[in-house]
Order: structure tokens, then sequence, then C-alpha cells
């Protein structure tokens, strides 16, 4: 059997790394952390007590060519405090985006993309009728 703590990290490949970092940092407002100096580019940030991890490799076959917003496709999720400031915040960027309030997950979402097409799913607790 296998006893996890947490999630530590997830790692993503970039093309851009200065378009990525802008994103994560600037759109997504993720704290950059200091990285080891690897042999390759790429960048960390910490999301509470985990991380993500930026990769720069263009030869990758993670990155998708049709970049479009699939609420099936791989992705990962960031809980935000604030469902209809997140969304303001994304439009205001000019990121496009796809939103579910209502889904049987519990969660209200929001899809969005990074430059390279990576999806992340951005989402609150649904509130609850009384």
């Amino acid at each position: 059997m296998i006893s996890y703590e947490c999630l530590h990290h997830v790692s993503l490949p970039v093309t851009d790394l200065n378009k990525a970092v802008t994103f994560y940092r600037d759109v997504l407002c993720l704290a950059p952390l200091e990285r080891p100096d690897f042999d390759f580019d790429g960048a960390w940030f910490g999301v509470g007590e985990q991380q993500i991890h930026l990769i720069v490799y263009d030869q990758t076959e993670m990155l998708r060519e049709q970049p479009t917003i699939d609420t099936k496709e791989a992705h990962f999720a960031l809980r935000v405090q604030d469902y209809e400031e997140t969304l303001s915040w994304l439009q205001k960027h000019n990121v496009a985006y796809r939103e579910n309030r209502t889904s049987r997950s519990g969660f209200a979402q929001i899809f969005c993309l990074d430059p390279d097409g990576n999806q992340i799913e951005l989402h609150v607790e649904q509130k609850k009728d009384c």
C-alpha cells in the first residue's frame, strides 16, 4: 500500500518561458519560487503548499495542437476564493474561458488555457440554496 502526504507539484511543458511566466505570475497571480540550477530552462510557482513547475520543452508530445477548451481533457484544478472576482480578472486580462456554474462535481468551474494550451480549472464550491 502507498500512503500519501499530499500532491507536491504538477509539471507542465512550455515552449516560451517568458510568455508562460507572465501568464502564471501576472494573470494567475501565482508566486514565483526559487528553482535549482538545472541544465534546462523552467520556472517554479507556489500554490499554497503545492507547486507548479514549468519546463521548457518544445519537442514534447504533451503540447496540444488544437488549443481549445475541452473540460474532459487533461487539466489541473486550482481552488479560488471568489468565483466572480476570478471571472472578472480573466476578462480584464482577455483570457478566453469556459464556465460551468452548476457542474455535477459540486464545483462552480472556470476553465482556461495557458499560452501553450495547458488547460487549467479554477473553481469554488457551489453555493447551496437553503
